[in-house]
């Protein structure tokens, strides 16, 4: 089972990237737990995460996050602008999976 945190401005942005991602997640046979919080919820939920994706408004909390994802040992990256806007969750699925996987 593979956990996949995503963070964003209010928590809500990202809900139906969420969506999307469980059903490419499921088309492809994988499991997974997707959930999406707001900015200042991001470094308590990365203990339970094997990934933290940042949507691309918050890129300039890269630098905030990085240092607790090194303290819990999970990868931490943004999403492509373009991918988040046309919110293709199977692109955003397959970002977070290859970071779990490195």
């Amino acid at each position: 089972m593979k956990k996949i945190l995503l963070a964003c401005s209010a928590g809500m942005s990202t809900s139906l990237l969420v969506k999307k991602m469980e059903e490419a997640a499921e088309a492809k046979g994988i499991e997974v737990t997707i959930w999406a919080v707001a900015q200042d919820k991001a470094p308590s939920e990365m203990e339970k995460a094997d990934v933290l994706l940042i949507g691309p408004q918050m890129r300039f909390m890269k630098k905030k996050y990085t240092p607790v994802a090194e303290e819990v040992g999970i990868p931490l990256d943004v999403i492509d602008p373009m991918t988040y806007g046309r919110v293709d969750g199977e692109a955003v699925l397959n970002q977070a999976l290859e970071l779990i996987e490195k």
